[in-house]
């Protein structure tokens, strides 16, 4: 089994920034892929970032591209999602996912999922 806790959401006005943090347990981190999805009130859940295991390969939504960051840290069993210029389209629950392969790319298709963590974009 896998634990996955995203923390770090939060309410910030537009142009604002947030970093959000995944701390994973259970399973050998460091050899699978990560994502990072967000789901709007009424909208279905959507892919914003993807990490291979190494952290050699990322993917981005094109709504994002530009203005968010993923990174890991597997010495600490840690993924971020660095968001900046956030805007109010950007709220949303964000969740952290674990995917049993080292990269799949941009896919919605994870195995293990965190509890998630409301942003909120005030304009």
């Amino acid at each position: 089994q896998v634990q996955l806790v995203e923390s770090g959401g939060g309410l910030v006005q537009a142009g604002g920034s947030l970093r959000l943090s995944c701390a994973a347990s259970g399973r050998t981190f460091s050899t699978y892929a990560m994502g990072w999805f967000r789901q709007a009130p009424g909208k279905e859940r959507e892919f914003v970032a993807a990490i291979s295991w190494r952290g050699g390969s990322t993917s981005y939504a094109d709504s994002v591209k530009g203005r968010f960051t993923i990174s890991r840290d597997n010495a600490k069993n840690t993924v971020y999602l660095q968001m900046s210029s956030l805007k109010p389209e950007d709220t949303a629950v964000y969740y952290c996912a674990l995917d049993l392969t080292r990269w799949s790319g941009p896919t919605n298709q994870h195995d293990y999922w965190g509890q998630g963590t409301q942003v909120t974009v005030s304009s």
